[in-house]
């Protein structure tokens, strides 16, 4: 993993139960397969722990790794670092994409509800007219009750989110070409098409991987199709949204908007999403942040001792479901 991860990432009860689990050194974090130490511990590595910044595990650092058998990510996606060739080899991989995926779910959550209640642009009135504010003249503030949530991809952060707001007064509209109306229903929400979901909700969600067919997936057109004052929620990829024609029903005033992810990731510092009244911009930052990364390696650490009893990985990586997640 990068450097300076270790002491972020493994809190001091995680690091103890990791090397009462496994001969671990504490104090080699491989950054370059080929660095001395890391080739010695490599030639006897058994299960690898991963994380961001990981070197790929090619064909060359496999044939250096004749006892690896798996790969535990305390992380998200593996695409970075596991290649065919680790599949070819039969080993086993874990992701902590699961734990990762929870504090997506409750900022997704929190996002929705504040839309709704105009959180954002009633903020930013009350500062500007403090005692001459009055709730009563601002207008346009739809509220939660009976509000229409669209879903846009059954992930594991969709289907948390689905699961947070099952509680609240809402219709929840689902759109994924994979999963069955039955599916759907199970998970609390109606399915419905792309297009007809981001015509008829208050607040569109967007939690599809990064694939080459979902670029621009909320397109220009979708774009328009949404309701006036209807906000678009994006925690997921910048490339899923045409960021140019989102940037023009923002600018406009039509449309409202929640952005974690953009193109680029860091937006050029003339951006008019900056100072935009109707977005909140945010660095990337709805994922796991100080203490939820102990979450990551918490789960790790529990693949590790599934793997020491002999039993399957909870949160297994297949390489059949690689193709359509992110």
């Amino acid at each position: 993993m990068q450097p300076g991860l270790v002491e972020q990432l493994i809190d001091p009860a995680t690091m103890a139960r990791l090397t009462e689990l496994a001969e671990l050194d504490p104090a080699l974090v491989a950054t370059d397969f080929t660095a001395p130490g890391a080739a010695a511990a490599l030639r006897e590595t058994e299960v690898l722990i991963s994380s961001w910044g990981c070197p790929p595990l090619d064909a060359a650092v496999l044939a250096a790794a004749p006892r690896l058998r798996a790969v535990v990510h305390a992380a998200g996606s593996v695409k970075h670092h596991v290649t065919e060739a680790c599949w070819q080899r039969g080993i086993r991989v874990s992701s902590a994409a699961s734990a990762n995926a929870l504090p997506v779910a409750e900022y997704t959550v929190a996002a929705v509800l504040f839309a709704n209640k105009r959180v954002l642009q009633l903020s930013s009135a009350y500062r500007q007219q403090r005692d001459r504010f009055s709730r009563q003249s601002a207008p346009g503030i739809p509220g939660n009750y009976r509000r229409t949530v669209g879903v846009v991809g059954a992930s594991r952060i969709g289907r948390r989110v689905l699961e947070l707001l099952r509680p609240y007064d809402l219709e929840l509209l689902l759109h994924d070409p994979y999963l069955a109306p039955e599916q759907a229903a199970a998970l609390g929400a109606r399915a419905v098409g792309l297009d007809d979901l981001c015509a008829a909700a208050d607040v569109v969600s967007v939690h599809a991987p990064e694939l080459p067919e979902t670029r621009h997936l909320i397109d220009r057109a979708r774009l328009a199709a949404m309701r006036d004052g209807a906000t678009l929620v994006n925690t997921a990829r910048g490339s899923l949204v045409d960021q140019e024609a989102l940037t023009a029903e923002l600018v406009s005033g039509r449309l409202n908007a929640v952005l974690d992810v953009t193109v680029p990731e860091h937006l050029p510092a003339d951006s008019p999403l900056y100072e935009l009244p109707n977005v909140l911009l945010t660095p990337h930052v709805a994922g796991s942040l100080g203490g939820e990364l102990h979450r990551m390696a918490a789960t790790a650490a529990d693949e590790l001792a599934r793997y020491a009893a002999g039993l399957p990985f909870a949160h297994p990586v297949l390489p059949a479901e690689l193709p359509r997640t992110a």
